[in-house]
């Protein structure tokens, strides 16, 4: 089962309010105030001034919702393969061609600076944010700086980590990069078009539109060309290697393990491309791994693991680089998931939000775009129509449901 982390603010008992005065942390911390002036020599030690300090840092109301957020348990859990059709979606194939085709050039450019294929980035990109779309939107992002801070001051169980991204977030506003109130993103701190982390932001961040700073927000060159070299640096990215192929496995091969192959060795064993086509005879080197049994399996090579660096779950990195292929043309998997069906169409998924609408259920629109608010509606149909499991994924019954009245 996949799990995914609700954006929203949970409403969970014992939520704090979110006042600088009197609030005390979750672990019984000393009062905010009196933290603060304490940790401003950390910041100090990394060059940020007394007088920016005191700018972002005085009077700040920390944002204590995120606690909750921090310890909730995932909203929705999905199966893989609704995982994959939800992110592989008809709107993010559409919306993800008509971005190739607007940042051909960048995407050009990044592909020979950095090497990393454009349907990787335009993958990650989708995945990410949704092309841009939810960078700004309050119902997915909040400020990150009373966020980073309520986590430093009050969160036990990752507070140095959270102490470094809160100095880092600080040493971005010293260097005139962004503004508190402009740098949104989501509980944890990640910001812009591909999810930046304070961290990443300075030490991966480059000024490619060469407009003075480095942002991920605005224009997508400096946020793109930064993962590009996130993947490079980090992920190791290999130039001209696929990130790995959907393959049919011989009688008796089972999948799993670490073995590195080279391809030519892997159909020595019998193992094919899943398309028909003979794997190409070459010495790049793949492992073999079939994420559900019965299911699709596939060769793997650096390059998915590049991808994977950026989150290091396997199903998102699948996600991203078959997003990719799909944008760039390419064919759903040969081979279904067991209890799988197929993706729901961009006007599926338009007239399920249209009819739920109707109903009295709270889509937050008809964009064809499967997102929180949808799945929560879906979920509550399904709860009042008897629909098992009540799992907020818009499948084929729950569309033909609806068209019978609810």
């Amino acid at each position: 089962m996949i799990s995914r982390r609700a954006f929203g603010v949970s409403g969970a008992a014992g939520l704090l309010a979110a006042t600088s005065g009197n609030v005390h942390a979750a672990g019984g911390a000393q009062p905010f105030p009196r933290w603060a002036a304490a940790f401003e020599p950390r910041a100090r030690a990394r060059g940020v001034s007394e007088a920016t300090y005191r700018r972002v840092m005085d009077g700040m109301k920390p944002d204590t919702s995120v606690y909750a957020l921090d310890r909730a348990q995932p909203e929705f859990h999905e199966k893989l393969w609704q995982y994959l059709n939800r992110r592989v979606s008809d709107w993010r194939i559409r919306v993800g061609k008509e971005k190739a085709r607007e940042h051909a050039a960048l995407l050009e450019k990044i592909e020979r600076d950095f090497g990393v294929d454009r349907s990787v980035m335009l993958g990650l990109w989708g995945m990410e944010s949704a092309f841009g779309e939810v960078v700004t939107n309050p119902k997915h992002m909040r400020p990150v700086l009373p966020a980073l801070a309520a986590l430093a001051w009050g969160e036990p169980r990752r507070r140095s980590y959270w102490e470094k991204e809160l100095v880092n977030a600080l040493v971005i506003v010293e260097r005139g990069w962004g503004k508190p109130p402009d740098m949104l993103g989501s509980w944890a701190g990640a910001m812009g078009h591909t999810q930046w982390m304070p961290e990443v932001w300075l030490n991966m961040g480059l000024d490619y539109d060469r407009d003075g700073r480095i942002s991920p927000y605005g224009r997508p060159d400096d946020a793109l060309a930064g993962t590009a070299q996130f993947l490079l640096k980090r992920g190791r990215y290999r130039r001209g290697e696929p990130w790995g192929y959907e393959v049919r496995l011989p009688s008796g091969l089972a999948a799993g393990g670490r073995e590195m192959l080279a391809l030519s060795m892997w159909s020595a064993r019998g193992v094919t491309a899943a398309s028909g086509q003979p794997l190409p005879s070459t010495a790049i080197r793949a492992r073999l791994w079939q994420p559900a049994p019965g299911g699709p399996a596939f060769l793997l090579t650096q390059n998915f693991d590049a991808v994977k660096s950026y989150n290091p779950a396997a199903p998102y990195a699948l996600a991203i680089v078959h997003l990719g292929d799909r944008i760039r043309g390419g064919d759903p998997f040969v081979q279904p998931f067991p209890g799988g069906e197929r993706t729901l169409t961009l006007a599926e998924v338009q007239e399920t939000q249209r009819r739920l609408t109707a109903l009295g259920f709270d889509t937050d629109g008809t964009d064809g775009r499967v997102g929180r608010d949808t799945m929560r509606a879906v979920r509550g149909f399904q709860q009042r129509s008897g629909i098992a499991p009540a799992d907020g994924y818009p499948s084929l019954k729950v569309l033909e449901r609806l068209r019978r009245g609810g």
